[in-house]
């Protein structure tokens, strides 16, 4: 199997772990924050596990000597993690995965502040379109079932927050991130445990809880995988397959209509990032067949 194959089929294997992320939030009967805990702890605890075991306290010393940058990585992976949660609980599954699709322009704009990359005309016009996306979204709100202004900021803020740990994690490339998740998962559930209730989960909704945990687990081991692989404008395209299939899966098992505010917002959204990463592929097949 070729480098290439093998990326794909992890990013692919690691999306569709993350699919029924949000489905989980609405099945588990549970206040959010008592989700969110479950969510963090089990994925990052049995992340950090699974480390010590193969390889030991090293990748985490690794991270630790990043000072700011891991800390800043940290930060981010952990607070999205919670604030996703809360995000789902409050505003519908489209909602959420059609504005967290909006992750490429964050990043980009924080590479332009903090890394000095200039933005081209391409993501320019892919910005513009993806902030009138977002604005259909936000307007259709008040009218979509399930949907709010609120849990819609939320996820907006899942979006910067996430970009912004990748653009920290970018100046340090030589270390791995992998242990940077665990911990940023481990401090947010540390951060949530006052205000959640973990033991009032009733026993019948145990296998939903291990199930959320390990799906989070799989998909985050995967997708760090994935870039060993294949290239980041690849893997952005994959990972537009959760846009998709989420708000599919929470329509078809708890039927929640996404609504057409959020539809045609979608649409905007991932059509404009769709574009914009195929412009970027396409460039550089173009350049290795020269």
């Amino acid at each position: 199997m070729s480098d290439q194959v093998k990326g794909l089929v992890i990013t692919v294997l690691g999306v569709l772990f993350v699919v029924p992320d949000s489905l989980f939030v609405r099945l588990i009967d549970a206040n959010a924050l008592t989700i969110a805990f479950w969510r963090l702890f089990l994925a990052g605890g049995l992340s950090a596990l699974g480390l010590l075991m193969l390889q030991g306290t090293a990748p985490f010393r690794a991270l630790l000597s990043t000072g700011r940058y891991g800390a800043i990585y940290m930060a981010g992976v952990g607070g999205s993690g919670l604030l996703f949660v809360v995000a789902v609980s409050l505003t519908s599954v489209a909602n959420v995965v059609f504005i967290i699709a909006s992750l490429p322009v964050f990043a980009a704009i924080f590479s332009r502040i903090f890394l000095s990359e200039p933005i081209r005309l391409r993501m320019i016009l892919t910005i513009c379109a993806v902030m009138v996306g977002l604005t259909i979204i936000a307007i259709g709100s008040r009218e979509t079932e399930n949907a709010s202004l609120a849990g819609d900021l939320l996820a907006l803020c899942v979006s910067a927050m996430f970009a912004g740990a990748l653009t920290a994690a970018r100046r340090v490339k030589h270390v791995s991130m992998v242990p940077g998740v665990a911990l940023g998962y481990l401090g947010a559930a540390a951060c949530v445990l006052p205000f959640a209730a973990p033991f009032s989960v009733d026993v019948s909704q145990v296998p939903l809880v291990l199930a959320h945990g390990g799906t989070i687990l799989f998909s985050s081991v995967l997708l760090a995988l994935g870039p060993r692989y294949i290239t980041s404008a690849e893997i952005a395209l994959l990972v537009l397959l959760e846009s998709v299939l989420a708000p599919l899966l929470a329509w078809i098992v708890i039927h929640e209509h996404p609504g057409s505010y959020a539809l045609v917002g979608g649409a905007f959204v991932v059509g404009a990032l769709f574009v914009s990463n195929m412009v970027v592929l396409r460039g550089r097949t173009v350049r290795n067949q020269v």
